[in-house]
């Protein structure tokens, strides 16, 4: 078979296959690639010396069997049987589910979790957005400091366990999104830096040097960066990626690393006949980023919206700290703002960063199934100081409250794992560094992180410890006990009424008309036909919605009168979606 890695400064490359030896030869017609052949089947060992180095993992490695710093291992994609071809839904009218291998369940591999994909069909939800795969030290961790984007972490099962996970999620109707890394690699385990300038110190990120996407040597960095994306999709066919922190992508070209990406993702999916789709992690507030490129934009398909998180958890918990105090002010008005212009943060000032922020979505072109809101996900659990989830800070009523405002709002829900029946575990950050230095720097760090708004440091977990982790994995026990299933059986009930109102789907930001009272802590909205209403005060409010209601579609706790005044009297942190005639 063919071996080729690009090592531009080398003046010798050696690959090292199955014991033997080979030196190989510059490509012609590409510079600083090397290339050679050698035997090797699906499995084999291998890996490249330069100028008679150490033998290093393949930039481009399939698989990591031994971990990050040990040899790579040829994957032969042929060799797997396919039983389907693809889920074939794109992000119009999806519900996400965000996903950790490693606690979903305590086993904490693919096929683990596979083996209760039927639970997510049931409860509704369209695609699972599984969090990084890449490898990374030790067993356990979040993934975000993974290196290798073209392989698959192996202790949660390698490349044959991620196909028979898609396998399994499409044959359920379940699409399967994979978060990946494209601002920064994990320190340990991290060879790129000896193959050639895929980092530039003329940029900084929060975790070291930047990726080289504008720097002499940049052409061949993208081309990594975009062929990883598309073995993803193509290869392991799924259905969509979830770009992590985009905002920290550090690009001055003119043709920026998202457009090439998003351009080489929509030829792929034309190719394949299949609906593809990116989503990308971004805190500035703008449209741009999901606004087609033929219109001056950078064509990722979705991103996350933050500004309905913290809408949401600022209005049922009542936190003021940090990001919160700009939405804390008057909770309802950031609940209405962001349920009828996408953004909260649209140009105007934001105290916490001391500074205008955001930019105005365009409603009239720009559908609001591009944005993904949510109101608990790993960043906003995991980086609390001690991962409470939001059902440790608010009782079952304003959680039913919390979760009617995102799944009957017009943007693309998302929920994380365990979400649904309110599950009591927390879900906190863990490590497994097999580096000792590197373990105790982050063990360090995130204590000094926390001090520095005033945590007490017995408040922060110990990344390293295992019991971290296990703390972390979810309880599935929980699930047909008490308010957990009452909390189970509201979500369903939710999720089942957006996918059969096209109303509750209607991209349609402009469409949205909202009425709120802040004193009284109550806000109601109409999509179409159906009228929502969310009362999250202590008392019952009588709440107009308009027009007299037709019938009740759903409610977490009895309403009294039948709205046929076009009032109706919810009960103290409760909310009801009803219809109109």
């Amino acid at each position: 078979m063919q071996f080729e890695v690009w090592a531009p400064q080398a003046e010798r490359v050696t690959l090292h296959c199955e014991g033997a030896t080979r030196a190989l030869t510059r490509a012609a017609g590409r510079d600083g690639w090397w290339a050679g052949e050698a035997q090797a089947a699906d499995g084999a060992r291998y890996g490249f010396a330069l100028d008679d180095g150490p033998v290093l993992p393949d930039p481009r490695s399939r698989r990591q069997p031994d971990g990050p710093d040990g040899l790579s291992a040829v994957v032969d994609h042929d060799l797997y049987a396919w039983r389907t071809d693809g889920a074939g839904q794109g992000l119009p009218g999806a519900v996400l589910y965000e996903l950790h291998i490693g606690t979903y369940t305590r086993e904490g591999t693919l096929d683990a979790a596979a083996a209760h994909l039927g639970e997510l069909a049931e409860l509704g939800v369209t695609h699972i957005e599984l969090m990084p795969l890449c490898p990374m030290p030790g067993r356990h961790g979040w993934g975000y400091d993974g290196v290798a984007p073209w392989a698959v972490h192996e202790p949660y099962g390698g490349p044959e366990a991620l196909k028979r996970f898609v396998d399994s999620a499409h044959e359920l109707g379940l699409g399967v999104v994979l978060d990946v890394v494209h601002n920064h690699l994990g320190p340990s385990g991290n060879h790129l830096g000896a193959f050639g300038p895929y980092f530039t110190d003329t940029a900084r990120t929060p975790w070291g040097d930047a990726v080289n996407l504008d720097a002499p040597g940049s052409d061949e960095v993208r081309d990594y960066f975009v062929g990883s994306a598309l073995a993803w999709l193509r290869d392991y066919r799924l259905d969509g990626l979830r770009l992590d922190a985009v905002h920290e992508l550090r690009d001055r070209r003119a043709l920026s690393f998202l457009e090439e990406l998003s351009a080489a993702v929509d030829a792929l999916a034309e190719e394949l006949g299949r609906p593809l789709f990116l989503i990308g992690e971004s805190d500035l507030a703008d449209p741009r980023l999901v606004t087609p490129c033929e219109e001056g934009g950078l064509g990722l398909h979705g991103q996350w919206n933050d500004d309905v998180h913290h809408a949401v958890h600022a209005a049922v918990t009542g936190e003021r700290q940090g990001y919160y105090e700009d939405f804390a002010r008057a909770p309802m008005a950031a609940l209405a703002k962001t349920l009828t212009h996408g953004f909260f943060h649209d140009g105007t000032y934001s105290a916490f960063r001391g500074r205008h922020h955001g930019r105005p979505v365009d409603r009239a072109r720009m559908p609001a199934h591009r944005l993904v809101a949510a109101t608990q996900t790993h960043d906003q659990i995991g980086n609390r100081a001690r991962g409470e989830r939001l059902s440790a800070l608010a009782g079952p009523g304003l959680l039913a409250c919390a979760a009617a405002l995102v799944l009957t709002g017009p943007a693309t829900p998302m929920l994380f794992m365990g979400e649904e029946w309110a599950a009591s575990t927390p879900w906190q950050y863990f490590t497994d560094h097999t580096d000792p230095a590197l373990a105790d720097a982050v063990r360090k760090g995130r204590r000094r992180e926390f001090a520095a708004h005033g945590w007490a440091e017995a408040d922060v977990p110990d990344p390293q410890d295992p019991a971290t982790r296990e703390r972390s994995c979810l309880d599935r026990s929980e699930r047909p006990a008490g308010e957990h299933a009452r909390m189970l059986a509201w979500y369903r009930e939710l999720i089942a009424l957006r996918r059969e109102r096209a109303d509750l789907r209607d991209p349609d930001l402009a469409a949205v008309r909202v009425a709120f009272d802040e004193g009284g802590r109550w806000i109601a909205y109409r999509r179409g036909d159906v009228r929502v209403a969310v009362n999250l005060s202590e008392v019952p409010v009588s709440i107009p919605l308009g027009r007299p209601v037709a019938r009740v579609l759903a409610a977490w706790e009895r309403v009294e009168g039948a709205g046929a005044e076009g009032v109706l009297t919810v009960p103290p942190h409760s909310c009801v979606i009803a219809e109109a005639p």
